[in-house]
């Protein structure tokens, strides 16, 4: 066979493995879980996807030039993304972080040659989104502000891309599909292309359960800006996921099954096996979106805290 030759980094975004994840097989054994590895993007997380379908939208629409800089508010991954896709096409990057997240997002981004600004730490990404505007308002002929709250490309990554993907990998038998909502962009972008290919699909949409929360990565939604892109419509349930459980099944998968993931992981995992307990058949497809690789200084895998 012969070897994958691409010509250049941001062609490798997309098409990932459909993992079948066996941890709730013995409890629930006619219910199949699968689940999309995004940490096989080139950038490590599901949010290459939307970063590169927000930075090609940019350029298709004239709002991108070579003379300004790429500008948003991130808690990690999608900074990552936007720093890897400048680095690839030549564009500067600035991103606004808060000042606590994790050392190796923090050490990806610095490694991409992206710039970061700190916002305080205790306003969590919603500090993020309000220092961020404050830059572009300042200056607003410097910078391309792709806003991932609010830009309907984020979403349309994922009905064009993950949707599709999901329904050719199962060959369209998926019954239920879960996501945890940060931006909110891979559920809404999903679930729509979803339920336009079989409305009975049912869709479960995964959040904190209170606004204080180690998921990094999610957003408590009645307590936080709302994101623009979000469409409550497409969720047939939306349940709060405790912290402690997610850390424990992020923990389980890594040891029992060889996968290492991260934090919104864990909660999607968690809503899996509650969804599991009540329909007790079907096909489940979720979304991993990274690995727990980048977490590691969290103390995600380090002894359990009671």
């Amino acid at each position: 066979m012969a070897a994958l030759v691409s010509p250049g980094i941001t062609k490798l975004v997309g098409r990932t493995p459909l993992l079948r994840v066996r941890v709730f097989e013995r409890e629930f054994p006619r219910v199949e879980v699968y689940a999309k590895a995004e940490w096989f993007n080139p950038g490590g997380s599901v949010k290459d996807r939307a970063a590169l379908s927000m930075i090609e939208d940019g350029e298709r629409r004239g709002a991108l030039t070579k003379d300004k800089t790429i500008i948003d508010s991130t808690s990690g991954n999608t900074g990552i993304a936007y720093a890897l896709m400048g680095a690839a096409k030549g564009y500067g990057v600035k991103l606004v972080m808060p000042g606590n997240v994790s050392a190796e997002r923090k050490a990806l981004v610095t490694a991409y040659g992206a710039e970061i600004v700190y916002s305080d730490a205790g306003e969590g990404s919603d500090g993020a989104i309000r220092k961020v505007r404050e830059l572009v308002a300042a200056d607003p002929d410097a910078y391309f502000y792709p806003d991932q709250y609010s830009n309907p490309a984020n979403a349309r990554a994922h009905y064009e891309g993950t949707a599709a993907e999901i329904l050719e990998q199962t060959g369209g038998r998926i019954t239920h599909f879960v996501a945890g909502l940060g931006t909110t962009g891979t559920f809404v972008g999903t679930s729509r292309r979803l339920k336009e290919h079989d409305p009975s699909i049912r869709t479960i949409a995964v959040q904190p359960e209170d606004s204080f929360h180690g998921l990094e990565g999610l957003k408590h939604l009645p307590t936080a800006i709302v994101p623009r892109i979000w469409d409550p419509s497409l969720a047939d349930e939306m349940w709060g996921c405790p912290t402690e459980p997610a850390y424990d099944l992020a923990r389980g998968v890594a040891r029992t099954e060889g996968l290492l993931i991260g934090h919104s992981s864990g909660a999607a995992l968690w809503a899996v096996r509650k969804l599991a307990s009540s329909i007790r058949e079907g096909v489940v497809v979720t979304v991993f979106p990274d690995s727990g690789d980048r977490y590691l200084s969290t103390g995600l895998y380090g002894p359990q805290r009671r």
